[in-house]
């Protein structure tokens, strides 16, 4: 009875999604930690709304619950797309204590984040099943995106009939290898940036408006 059930729930929202009548859609956005997720939301959402979703850290798993900025509404080209902006907490297999001690933390605040920090992947993974109409993946473009975690995810979000843009970012820096990423996903479009530095914004626009529109 429970795959039975599983399986009615997940028609039931896919049909929600594709009959919702709202114009107001819910794109999550995700990738592994440190990938430059909450930089990007903070560009759109500064860009569109004039505020910022929330800090932005070298320190891995800084987001630890899903923020949402509601009501972003981007203009391109005559079209006009409202959302709402779902930054999630950066998705791994492992969320090991350890990695904050690099980072100059006492051990007992360490294994604190990282409790926290695993916490919040079951909540991305919760927003990712239930709650978002569209994904931005963002991918750091100077690490190798052919792992686990990555396809696990673009998998799942296959699997929920979700319409997603691939994100390679950090384009400013040297080691970046956009073609990388395109031969990982070719089955998706691949949009290169640098949230950090604003390159490329006009296209990742266009483009959220064309998918997410």
């Amino acid at each position: 009875m429970g795959l039975f059930t599983d399986i009615k729930d997940s028609i039931s929202r896919a049909a929600d999604r594709l009959f919702a009548t709202d114009t107001q859609k819910r794109i999550g956005i995700y990738g592994p930690p440190n990938a430059g997720k909450t930089t990007l939301a903070n560009r759109i959402a500064r860009d569109w709304t004039g505020d910022a979703i929330g800090p932005e850290s070298h320190v891995p798993h800084e987001t630890r619950r899903a923020r949402r900025k509601e009501n972003v509404e981007i203009k391109r080209n005559g079209q006009s797309v409202s959302i709402d902006i779902v930054d999630t907490p950066g998705v791994t297999t492992k969320v090991d204590y350890n990695e904050f001690l690099e980072y100059d933390m006492e051990e007992e605040d360490a294994v604190r984040r990282s409790r926290e920090a695993t916490e919040g992947v079951a909540e991305a993974m919760h927003w990712l099943r239930e709650d978002v109409d569209g994904v931005i993946y963002v991918l750091d473009s100077t690490d190798d995106p052919f792992t686990q975690v990555n396809t696990m995810l673009v998998g799942i979000i296959e699997s929920q009939n979700l319409p997603v843009l691939i994100f390679a970012n950090k384009i400013d820096l040297e080691e970046s290898n956009v073609t990388r990423i395109e031969n990982a996903f070719p089955q998706h479009e691949t949009v290169e940036l640098s949230a950090l530095e604003g390159q490329n914004m006009d296209e990742v626009y266009d483009k959220i408006a064309e998918y997410f529109g």
